[in-house]
């Protein structure tokens, strides 16, 4: 479950949506859905469909659409020993 503040093994997330820069922590465990909960919360989104990307080592936006998508950022997250994952929140204009 996201925290605003870092547990032992908490992941630190920076989303950027809309000029705004949010922090939270998250679990390694966590899944796509609980993911997507809590930013529709933190960005304001009400039943809408949006879209998440993380940025890769490389500055490329990598779309999450899938527990598996998820499951790879935080995995290549793990073996770059990141400091952070960072989060691009898009909403359908």
């Amino acid at each position: 479950m996201p925290t605003q503040t870092a547990e032992n093994d908490d992941i630190r997330v920076k989303i950027k949506y809309n000029g705004d820069v949010h922090i939270m922590y998250i679990t390694p465990g966590i899944t796509v859905d609980a993911l997507r909960e809590e930013l529709r919360t933190i960005c304001s989104f009400g039943t809408e469909q949006f879209t998440m990307k993380w940025v890769d080592d490389e500055g490329d936006p990598c779309r999450i659409a899938s527990q598996q998508e998820l499951d790879e950022a935080l995995r290549l997250y793990e073996l770059e020993k990141d400091t952070e994952i960072i989060i691009h929140e898009s909403a359908p204009g």
